[in-house]
């Protein structure tokens, strides 16, 4: 005769805890596969990672192989045409093109996955949080978002700029600051739907305190509306360099960004330099093109997934 037989129950798996009280882990990894399936398989989202893929490749493992000084004017060199040991010419100090849209194209994405991370951070955990808390700690926090939304972010940041002297580290700031607030509506809105599921009751009654729950089991769960906005968040923060830098707010010399590059290039662009203004405005446009094409296939897959699940 065995222990069961004496009465003994059989050893099962343990009580899950506070820090297992969420979703199955089978549904999570069910949905994981169908969103990356999704995504696969959408041709936007092909285009637009091979895009990204392509600019990334040419502005961080270009200057390896293209070297070019883009500290030191030479005027002898000036607004030379395509060709000869210049593939795309040269600009009015004297710089190499093609090396100029290398450095700018790394000062415009490492700012734009600066503020994606920062805007991301900062919405997610605000808008948990508000949402999380409901009642009069969520109208008070939203209203404030409210308030700051209602101001023109382009002309409160271009008062800024022209206050203090432009940095990479300073309109990152600026541009974080000023972007975090939409991430923190989708997010909230998000979470209100979430906190009523069964999974977040049950780490509730399991003792998971306010901060856990919504670390633990509400942002992960809204990591679709996440990604898809810092996804595009990108975008807007290159876009928005551009403008600052093609309104003459950008980085100062001796650093390069696309839209210095195009308000360089307009002024000569009627004497036939064509070189000087073309190349920045296509790879600017293929860059926020390709951005916004992954963040719509996000969307999409994210919502094939939920139709499934």
């Amino acid at each position: 005769m065995t222990a069961t037989d004496h009465g003994r129950v059989p050893a099962g798996p343990p009580a899950p805890g506070p820090a297992d009280a969420g979703a199955p882990p089978t549904a999570g990894r069910a949905a994981g596969r169908l969103t990356t399936a999704a995504l696969l398989h959408n041709r936007r989202a092909q285009a637009g990672l091979a895009l990204i893929a392509l600019v990334v490749l040419f502005c961080f493992a270009g200057p390896l192989f293209y070297r070019t000084d883009q500290v030191t004017v030479h005027l002898d060199l000036a607004e030379l045409p395509p060709g000869g040991g210049h593939p795309l010419g040269t600009d009015a100090n004297g710089y190499d093109v093609l090396g100029r849209l290398m450095a700018g194209g790394r000062s415009s994405l490492e700012l734009g996955l600066a503020v994606a991370v920062a805007t991301t951070v900062i919405g997610t955990l605000y808008g948990a949080f508000a949402g999380y808390a409901g009642g009069l700690a969520d109208s008070v926090m939203m209203r404030a978002v409210d308030t700051f939304l209602a101001v023109p972010g382009l002309v409160l940041l271009l008062i800024m700029v022209s206050m203090f002297t432009p940095s990479l580290g300073g309109i990152i700031l600026l541009l974080s600051l000023l972007s975090w607030l939409s991430p923190a509506r989708l997010v909230r809105g998000e979470v209100l739907t979430l906190r009523t599921r069964e999974f977040v009751q049950a780490a509730r009654m399991m003792g998971g305190t306010g901060p856990r729950v919504v670390l633990r089991h509400l942002v992960p769960n809204a990591a679709g509306v996440v990604i898809v906005s810092a996804t595009f968040t990108v975008a807007d923060s290159v876009l928005m360099l551009s403008t600052l830098s093609f309104l003459g707010l950008g980085l100062p010399p001796p650093h390069a960004d696309w839209g210095t590059m195009l308000t360089g290039g307009l002024d000569f662009l009627y004497d036939g330099y064509w070189w000087l203004v073309y190349p920045p405005a296509v790879i600017l446009i293929v860059t926020v093109v390709a951005f916004n094409l992954l963040g719509d296939a996000l969307h999409d897959a994210l919502d094939i997934r939920l139709n499934r699940i």
